[in-house]
């Protein structure tokens, strides 16, 4: 049976969302800007961007129009802002990773198709094609996947075979293309977010188990330690959530955003901050709007401030050492759940796809304008 994604998304008949191009325009400005500037061949959500050494955008599977899974890969041109289609996975796969390697590839694993998938694939920037890279030791579809220091991945929880929510976690070793079980979590959870702590460690924060109306989300969080391979108690948030998002912070500790309660209808704006010294969380700034179905959108610019791109029409920003967020100028024409958001070397971010509760999927690829001097001209869409 199919994961929270899933079964979410395979409700939905999801349509292709076709867009006019905006007439071109200059805009001098000094503040930053969400401005449309492409669409993807195929509109999808539930998929992964991931930037290469390059500064392209490698943009994987997900869902389509119909609630299938897809295989088809696009690599994203911030210089041109155009898209190009690239030779397609071995497997479909919605609700994968895909996890930047120390040598520059990029490892996707696991995923659905109509079933739990354990195989994993790696992309070669140099020859634009996927290779087979082994598999997961459980199948798995909502994991978390964590590069740690050492070049390994670390795959923490989600759902798998028989609809089961999982407390396994694993390391892949890219250099074996070997991956091995390491100690269980406390909790089975899926739609919870890993994040890594200054001293290698590697945060988990809430989630949820079962389906409604029996699905409880989670207060409480646990922190992996690579030289034990076990997790520990690491605190309990204020509120419980799920399908939130988590930032760390440049003074080592992580902010927490936004989610949903368990039934999925009350959405938050509020945020919490945990600080690893502690091992507590604090309240932190609410967001002007309320956002779930985030997680992997919000990024950490150059500047140390947090970027808050999706489940809203509009984006905001936390501002290094602010105490409060700000909307960024220009509008998404929807609140997206499921997008996907890059960071480029140069300081932009570009987001694309994702799905609305009007049961559209979103062909649309934005970019967060971070320089003082914009263009909106925006590219004809592909057609």
């Amino acid at each position: 049976m199919p994961s929270i994604i899933t079964r979410e998304l395979g409700a939905l008949a999801l349509l292709s969302c076709i867009y006019s191009a905006v007439p071109s325009e200059s805009i001098t400005s000094s503040k930053p800007s969400i401005q449309r500037v492409a669409s993807l061949h195929t509109p999808r959500s539930a998929h992964t961007a991931t930037t290469l050494r390059s500064g392209q955008v490698l943009i994987v599977g997900g869902m389509t129009s119909g609630s299938s899974a897809l295989s088809s890969v696009e690599l994203f041109d911030p210089s041109t802002n155009s898209s190009q289609d690239l030779s397609d996975l071995s497997a479909r796969r919605a609700g994968h990773t895909a996890t930047l390697l120390a040598d520059g590839r990029v490892l996707i694993a696991g995923g659905y198709d109509g079933e739990y998938l354990a195989s994993l694939e790696v992309f070669d920037p140099a020859t634009r094609r996927f290779a087979p890279a082994g598999s997961l030791m459980v199948a798995r579809s909502g994991q978390t996947a964590t590069l740690l220091p050492d070049g390994r991945v670390l795959f923490v929880g989600g759902v798998g075979t028989g609809w089961t929510f999982l407390a396994s976690a694993e390391i892949y070793d890219p250099s074996l293309g070997k991956s091995k079980l390491v100690g269980s979590l406390r909790a089975a959870r899926e739609s919870h977010t890993a994040t890594m702590l200054p001293d290698g460690r590697v945060l988990i924060v809430g989630g949820h188990s079962g389906r409604r109306p029996d699905q409880v989300a989670y207060s409480s969080a646990e922190v992996f330690d690579p030289d034990t391979r076990r997790f520990s108690p690491a605190g309990n948030l204020a509120t419980p959530r799920h399908k939130h998002d988590a930032i760390a912070l440049p003074d080592g500790r992580v902010l927490v955003i936004g989610g949903a309660d368990r039934t999925d209808r009350v959405h938050f704006a509020t945020t919490e901050i945990y600080d690893p010294r502690a091992a507590t969380f604090e309240p932190g700034p609410a967001m002007k709007n309320r956002r779930y179905k985030i997680a992997g959108t919000s990024v950490l610019l150059p500047t140390g401030d947090v970027l808050v791109t999706s489940g809203a029409r509009t984006a905001e920003v936390l501002r290094r050492g602010s105490s409060a967020f700000t909307e960024i100028h220009g509008q998404f024409p929807d609140a997206y759940h499921f997008a996907a958001a890059a960071l480029l070397p140069g300081g932009d971010v570009v987001i694309s796809g994702g799905y609305s509760d009007a049961n559209e999927n979103a062909s649309g690829v934005w970019r967060f304008r971070s320089a003082a001097l914009m263009s909106a001209a925006l590219l004809p869409e592909h057609r």
